[in-house]
């Protein structure tokens, strides 16, 4: 008996594993998390040293009996998860299992971490097996103690304090009240007027631009000019007195230098995916583990990627070494630095054994196995492809040009700028995103004209722009991920969990690719930070993360870090219990009179949201919709106009129920036709059991996307996937659909249950019949 077993997390990586160590190993996958908290009160005991009780996660019971069988006939157990706290974990919950069973008797247990999947990477972790990290145990416990004893003893009091079903959490609360505040922000701001000038001039046969810096011997700034009599005046006065001409009285010429930015780490990932691909962090993370656990290349399937959630921006030696190779090949001699580029990680908790995300064969070139690849994988191996060329490149060189221009004195000035990319270096390869930038033109490439001090320039007009002060944006996922980063809010493997919360909660909505709160969000966001200030506050969480940090690193020891948390938090469970009532947390008074009966109005929060009630109530049932100034909401519904019920003649009238807006019939109850407020759209594919009707892309209450016949209720056919009209070619069936999955990517399915057709989508899933 010398065979030894593999347990890995993902049974996608099992068969190339097992080829690439040969027949004297066995690997099977845990299928990810194997044991976690019992659901119930009591789950972790605070008074008996925080003993946590588990239980087997159900749908991974057959798993574990699969392994039990395979460990009997073995000598040796490697645990292979993967190389971060939470395979950590997974890897002591198998090892826990197995010994609780008694089947570890006379075997070997040992750790190994697979950084990428390939042949040498993984023969040599065999090679080179380490011990189970008690350390990161300890911390992951920590973290999964806390959340639990956060959840079970803050969720209820939200149930009391506000409504049932809701929940709160130990980091996506700090989330939380980042998107509120932003929203706070934006509907405080005050937008002001400021106008600027622009002269258009040409020097040499070649217009350009100038901004006018200085006028009647005063440096300008941003609200100098505030209305438009005042602008035009200006305008005028500059024109009159240019006299056609400006004179460049001042050229400044400078060269800049320009780094590249270092080797993706998980979240600068997920950011450029979202700036430039598009992608959601859910979306990334998916699609990078698919790269990562290998990808068929024809005969031999290999992982395409480094281990995908990492903080550090290292980079192996030979991986350093073939990336400067094959820049001199592709790109030239001259575009390789003299030395290595070497960047600092900023994370304290960074393993340098850890590498950045890379390739691991830069000498795999995109284009090469692009025949191989989803479009989704090949967009991702691309991204990340060209930032780590990019990084090892030489940098980039700019020529700077400023020239101040007088107009009729040197009293008023106008100054324009330019820039010119002498040898582009990385540029040439990738160039970083930007969040929300207002120099977006920095990076595109101006040239001016030449010009000679003292010799005039002729100057064709003088605009004058009105602007307005703009609020700061609200979040997208790039930005959001950004800042939590920023705070030290959470870890690279929990930023894609902490926004799917959020949303799943309905506490935010994503519109337009930028975050909302919703009423509710809101609601839990001031329940929270006025009362519970501490535990959302920024630094604090961010110093929690850190001592948890701490324990992974052997540092501190997770027990009195446990009870210093825990014991000022349930004190403060009690207290609130107590002392604040739910009107204090729903209820926000304003300064308005009901005008039925005199009583204060106050901003109440109801099933379908946030509105404006009277305080009486329910003596006097005065309400009006939030933002209304000027109707009751018990005033007669909105008719919709052009249209009557189909069913009775009578008018249509928007109404609100529990799921939000919809179009109802105005002789309810007698007549209960209704209908969604946003019409559904028209895929244009013809129904394949009737005939007669056409697929329509809907929306159900729960918000879901699904696609159904027009027909309906005669004709009964639904979808979940969007249908393309496109017919199968084993079976003829009409129409196929557009499935996507975590292993396959996007294909192009038969929705036949008997037809197993099946074959990639070259295209992006969002472009047929819109985004989900």
């Amino acid at each position: 008996m010398s065979k030894s077993l593999v347990i890995v997390e993902s049974p996608a990586k099992c068969k190339t594993i097992e080829k690439y160590l040969g027949k004297d190993f066995q690997v099977l996958a845990s299928y990810g998390h194997v044991r976690d908290l019992i659901p119930k009160e009591g789950a972790v005991d605070p008074e008996n040293g925080f003993a946590m009780k588990y239980q087997v996660i159900e749908r991974n019971q057959k798993h574990l009996q699969e392994i039990g069988k395979a460990i009997k006939n073995v000598d040796t157990l490697y645990l292979a998860t993967d190389p971060d706290r939470e395979g950590e974990a997974i890897s002591w919950h198998v090892f826990e299992h197995l010994k609780e069973k008694r089947l570890l008797k006379d075997k070997e247990v040992l750790r190994v971490v697979f950084h990428e999947i390939t042949k040498k990477a993984v023969t040599d972790a065999i090679a080179h097996p380490t011990e189970l990290s008690v350390n990161m145990v300890n911390a992951q416990q920590a973290r999964r103690a806390l959340d639990y004893l956060v959840g079970f003893n803050l969720s209820p009091l939200l149930w009391k304090k506000i409504r049932r079903g809701l929940s709160a959490g130990r980091v996506q609360s700090p989330a939380l009240r980042m998107i509120v505040e932003r929203e706070l922000e934006i509907e405080a701001f005050k937008s002001r007027e400021y106008w600027t000038h622009t002269a258009a001039a040409i020097a040499q046969g070649q217009p350009f631009k100038a901004r006018l810096t200085h006028y009647n011997g005063e440096k300008l700034n941003q609200f100098s000019f505030t209305g438009e009599a005042q602008a035009t005046e200006v305008k005028q006065a500059l024109l009159d007195a240019a006299d056609g001409v400006l004179i460049p009285v001042k050229l400044e010429k400078k060269q800049r230098i320009r780094n590249p930015a270092p080797p993706f780490i998980t979240s600068t990932l997920q950011q450029e995916a979202a700036r430039k691909l598009g992608f959601t962090t859910r979306r990334t993370m998916m699609v990078a583990q698919q790269l990562y656990e290998g990808i068929d290349l024809g005969g031999e399937t290999v992982g395409l990627i480094s281990y995908m959630r990492t903080d550090s921006v290292n980079l192996a030696v030979e991986a350093v070494a073939d990336i400067r190779e094959l820049i001199a090949e592709k790109f030239g001699a001259g575009n390789v630095p003299k030395e290595p580029r070497q960047f600092k990680t900023k994370s304290k908790n960074a393993q340098e054994a850890h590498e950045a995300i890379r390739p691991t064969s830069v000498h795999r070139l995109p284009e090469l196995v692009k025949d191989r690849l989803s479009v989704e994988q090949y967009k991702l191996y691309d991204l990340i492809w060209k930032r780590t060329v990019a990084c090892q490149m030489i940098h980039a060189t700019l020529n700077q040009v400023a020239v101040d221009l007088n107009c009729g004195s040197d009293k008023n000035v106008f100054r324009a700028t330019g820039s010119t990319v002498t040898n582009p270096g990385f540029m040439a390869v990738y160039l970083e995103g930007k969040d929300d930038s207002k120099d977006a033109a920095d990076d595109q490439e101006s040239l001016l004209p030449p010009m000679e001090e003292g010799r005039p320039v002729v100057l064709h007009d003088i605009s004058a722009d009105q602007h307005f002060t703009e609020p700061p944006p609200r979040y997208s996922e790039a930005s959001l991920v950004n800042a939590l980063e920023q705070h030290g809010i959470g870890r690279p493997s929990t930023y894609a969990t902490i926004i799917s919360t959020l949303q799943n909660r309905e506490y935010v909505t994503l519109d337009n690719k930028r975050f909302y709160p919703t009423d509710v969000g809101r609601i839990v966001n001031k329940f929270l930070t006025e009362h519970f200030t501490k535990y959302v506050d920024y630094g604090f969480t961010a110093n929690l993360e850190d001592d948890l940090d701490a324990v992974a690193r052997g540092e501190k020891d997770w027990i009195p870090l446990m009870n210093d948390f825990w014991r000022p938090f349930t004190e403060l469970i009690k207290e609130k219990d107590e002392s604040v009532q739910r009107k204090d947390v729903t209820q926000e008074s304003i300064d308005e009179k009901c005008p039925e009966c005199g009583s204060a109005l106050s901003i109440r929060l109801g099933r379908n949201g946030r509105f404006i009630g009277c305080t009486n109530y329910p003596t006097c049932s005065y309400t009006r919709n939030l933002g209304d100034e000027n109707q009751a909401a018990s005033q007669e519904p909105e008719i919709v106009e052009g249209r009557v019920c189909p069913q009775c003649a009578s008018p249509l009238v928007i109404k609100i129920g529990r799921y939000g807006k919809f179009v109802g019939c105005s002789a309810y109850p007698a007549c209960k036709h209704i209908e969604p407020l946003e019409k559904p759209l028209d895929t244009g594919v013809t129904c394949p059991q009737c005939r007669t009707g056409v697929i329509l892309k809907r929306k159900a209450r729960s918000g879901k996307i699904f696609y159904s016949c027009s027909g309906y209720p005669k004709c009964d056919y639904a979808l979940w996937d969007a249908p393309i009209q496109e017919s199968c070619p084993d079976c003829n069936w009409p129409i196929l659909t557009l499935k996507t999955t975590k292993r396959r990517g996007t294909e192009k399915v038969c929705p036949q249950k008997d037809c197993k057709y099946a074959t990639p989508y070259e295209g992006d899933p969002e472009d047929v019949n819109g985004p989900a």
